[in-house]
């Protein structure tokens, strides 16, 4: 935490500091009572860096916290990722840096795995690979919403196509997407586009 182990920040993430606390564990190297200082939060990136086998960086403007968090996985002999983004864009300006500068492109879960799978080795890559088959076999899942779900991927899919390969009408889609998204399973971004979570 950028905080004392006994300050949840934002204090929104209440259910899941708790969540957290059941299934893992919450570190800090601030003292009880310390408040969420700006200063604190490249600090308690150096530890997340640090715990990490990589650093994947989605957007960073030129100045951006991510960058710094970055430099620190660098530090750490960490793997560095980013995702490319639009030239024109502000928020691509930092990814698209890491990547001149040699961090790894990545368009896909896939290339992350492919970098690291001497940690894992090939079995840890094909189960990655495999994710869509894990919904097939979950029971807590209606027909529509697996058929729906293999239309997903890791990369982003417009609902048009969604749509076109699942054979349901529009409105059933966006039900079943609104439904999976309240799962936490997709996740949508601009453009009526949607990626697995």
């Amino acid at each position: 935490l950028g905080s004392g182990i006994d300050v949840i920040y934002p204090s929104e993430n209440k259910s899941l500091y708790s969540d957290i606390i059941k299934n893992g564990v919450v570190i800090s190297e601030f003292s009880l009572g310390a408040r969420p200082e700006p200063s604190n939060f490249p600090r308690r990136n150096r530890i997340i860096s640090g715990l990490s086998l990589g650093v994947v960086v989605v957007e960073a403007t030129e100045k951006s916290g991510a960058l710094i968090t970055a430099k620190l996985a660098i530090d750490q002999n960490r793997e560095v990722f980013a995702v490319p983004g639009n030239i024109d864009s502000a928020r691509s300006q930092g990814t698209n840096k890491l990547i001149q500068d040699g961090a790894k492109l990545i368009e896909s879960v896939d290339d992350i795995m492919e970098e690291l799978k001497y940690y894992f080795g090939t079995e840890f890559k094909l189960e990655m690979s495999q994710q869509k088959d894990l919904f097939i076999d979950d029971d807590s899942l209606t027909d529509e919403e697996k058929k729906t779900l293999v239309c997903l991927s890791n990369e982003s899919v417009h609902i048009d196509t969604v749509i076109e390969e699942s054979g349901f009408k529009s409105e059933v889609v966006s039900k079943i997407l609104l439904d999976l998204e309240l799962k936490g399973l997709v996740k949508q971004i601009p453009g009526k586009n949607f990626v697995l979570n």
